[in-house]
């Protein structure tokens, strides 16, 4: 089983990557494809402290689901009237036809089974609204970024993690999504010169899921090659740049008309009847009875 971030742990940090407010084109691509499905409910999967979700502000009911009770804490402390709740993608506690429009945003490669999310996003969603899924996809090799070059494994572990755009595609074709959509939703795009690397929020222990997955002797060692490359640049009068070149794809699927709502899944069994037979709860605010 592949190591899992500790996000209760990570939670007290996570935030310094929104300093300068986040990738631009995420917020915009979000708020776009809710007024496009007039979505008045709304549901982020993988919410952490809660950044992407409080920015839908023309949405009735902002909801955010997460494992991390750290996470989920920092999100109440940002903002009081969103409906937090803890659970995981997998086994989405909420009726059926609830929701216009599910997202998750840099948090799709932390699930234990994608594929079953997509199905959930899909059973949660009403006729007509939308499933949003926005993140890295290391496996078009299209990135550039420094930490892959000087955190040994870092990259190989991201291709193992993250399902390419392909792929997401492929599984809300499978689960009933129609009207697909894939495009490049923001792209972050930076190059820190010499010293200024140091002060890359991401730069830290916890700073981002590539670094917290690293052994503490293997977070050290990188940390050194990187402070040798400045060093041994300045000796030399040269200028070194640690490129942060990242496409941060979105791919989207809307669920057809009401007639053609059944989600079936192997073994031809509906979502809400395994989701009875795991005794899953759902949470009063958005039952449909």
């Amino acid at each position: 089983m592949m190591k899992r971030v500790k996000y209760d742990k990570v939670s007290a940090v996570y935030d310094q990557r929104y300093r300068s407010g986040g990738p631009a084109g995420i917020a915009e691509s979000l708020q776009e494809l809710a007024c496009k499905v007039k979505a008045h409910r709304v549901l982020e999967v993988g919410c952490g402290t809660g950044h992407w979700l409080t920015l839908m502000q023309n949405c009735e009911i902002r909801c955010g689901l997460d494992y991390s009770a750290g996470m989920l804490d920092k999100a109440k402390q940002r903002d009081g009237s969103l409906r937090l709740v803890r659970g995981t993608a997998t086994q989405l506690p909420f009726r059926e036809d609830v929701f216009d429009f599910v997202f998750c945003v840099h948090a799709l490669h932390h699930f234990d089974d994608p594929l079953a999310f997509v199905y959930e996003a899909r059973c949660v969603l009403r006729a007509g609204g939308a499933l949003a899924v926005i993140g890295m996809d290391p496996q078009t090799e299209q990135d550039r970024w420094y930490l892959y070059d000087y955190f040994p494994g870092t990259y190989e572990t991201d291709l193992a993690r993250y399902p390419s755009g392909e792929m997401i595609l492929h599984w809300m074709k499978e689960a009933g999504f129609g009207g697909w959509e894939r495009r490049i939703a923001a792209r972050i795009e930076h190059d820190f010169v010499g010293r200024k690397v140091l002060s890359d929020p991401v730069l830290q222990r916890n700073g981002t899921s590539q670094l917290s997955l690293l052994t503490g002797d293997a977070f050290v060692k990188g940390m050194a090659r990187i402070r040798e490359a400045i060093q041994l640049a300045e000796r030399r009068g040269q200028e070194i740049v640690f490129p942060t070149h990242i496409a941060l794809p979105i791919v989207v699927g809307f669920v057809p008309d009401a007639k053609a709502h059944t989600v079936m899944r192997p073994p031809e069994k509906r979502l809400s009847e395994l989701r009875e037979e795991r005794r899953c709860p759902t949470y009063g605010p958005l039952r449909k009875d």
